[in-house]
């Protein structure tokens, strides 16, 4: 019995974490209207501090993608995660005061072995249902790729450098952060001249 019972809390954490273990990505639906923009967050090591910490938050990352959301952006959070944690994902985003936004994992063997062609064809998809893809965050060199494959310029992409590294990961992105709080101001900016430029089309 007491080897039962000694086990017992890793079952209990098991059970917790896989408790829906695998995501359903959501539905990708038509711009309401041409051009309608999205923003894309990659989840583990940008709005986390690392891949491995799942747990924890980086500080101002949940603020910032609300300044997105604020300004109209269409939200898309877009991870590579595995299977057996992917369904902590919505409750984590919520708890930690994310604004609401359209979730991606892999669905499948292949989804999960090459993250840089699953992320460039969910982009796809959204881009073939009207949207335009205005910016991509991502800490990973597959996020960087990913980007550039869907026409993401380098002057739309924002890297955020791991905790424990000392730079962003390699790629074509034209920014790189070591938090969210160091590129508020310069994300403002952004937006403003992003804003600008849809007026003028």
């Amino acid at each position: 019995m007491s080897i039962r019972y000694r086990h017992y809390p890793v079952l209990l954490m098991f059970g917790v974490l896989c408790s829906g273990c695998t995501l359903t990505s959501f539905p990708i639906y038509q711009a309401p209207v041409p051009n309608s923009k999205a923003v894309v967050f990659d989840i583990d090591g940008t709005l986390t501090p690392k891949p491995s910490a799942i747990f924890s938050v980086r500080q101002d990352a949940a603020s910032t993608v609300h300044l997105f959301s604020e300004h109209g952006y269409k939200i898309i959070y877009l991870s590579a995660r595995v299977a057996l944690l992917q369904g902590g994902i919505p409750s984590w985003l919520a708890e930690n005061g994310f604004p609401e936004g359209s979730i991606h994992v892999p669905g499948s063997a292949e989804d999960s072995v090459d993250h840089a062609a699953f992320k460039a064809r969910v982009l796809n998809q959204y881009q073939n249902k009207g949207w335009v893809i205005a910016a991509g965050f991502g800490d990973s060199s597959t996020d960087f790729e990913a980007y550039a494959q869907v026409g993401l310029e380098a002057s739309s992409v924002f890297a955020l450098q791991r905790q424990g590294e000392g730079a962003c990961l390699s790629g074509a992105w034209a920014y790189c952060f070591n938090s969210w709080s160091a590129q508020r101001v310069h994300l403002e900016t952004w937006i403003q001249n992003d804003q600008k430029g849809a007026t003028l089309d």
